[in-house]
């Protein structure tokens, strides 16, 4: 992996490629779950990306509850939700996402990011994979 040695893998460690996913992501993420969702109401997972990694423009469906929560752990991320302008993430920042709510993540141009993933639990819950965030659109950042 390209730069892997310059990134120390942050808290959680980078996990394995993102490989069941990454026809939604621009770029290398990783995926180190951190509990077995059979186990647990609550789904929990470390998500890195790798400098300019991001993933589609997306929505976790539910029709009661649901939602994502994204809890930044290592490096400098952004986060936007259709219609608003993008924030900037750091370790420490938490974003609660609302339910059937249409947003991209990932890292910035110059570092690597990563997040802990919090599947909110709800009922009928799914997630809809929409249009990729363009270079063009990414660069304006």
């Amino acid at each position: 992996m390209k730069n892997q040695t310059a990134y120390k893998c942050g808290l959680f460690g980078l996990g394995e490629p993102n490989a069941d996913f990454a026809k939604y992501f621009t770029g290398n993420s990783y995926l180190k779950p951190l509990n077995n969702p059979k186990e647990c109401a609550v789904f929990l997972a470390n998500v890195t990306f790798e400098p300019k990694c991001r993933n589609f423009w997306h929505i976790h469906h539910a029709s009661n509850g649901g939602g994502q929560i994204l809890i930044c752990v290592d490096g400098q991320g952004y986060y936007q939700e259709a219609g608003k302008s993008v924030q900037k993430l750091s370790a420490g920042d938490v974003v609660v996402i609302p339910a059937n709510v249409k947003h991209w993540h990932g890292a910035t141009a110059d570092s690597w990011f990563s997040h802990i993933a919090v599947e909110v639990p709800g009922e009928n819950t799914r997630t809809e994979w929409c249009e990729e965030v363009t270079d063009q659109e990414y660069d304006k950042l």
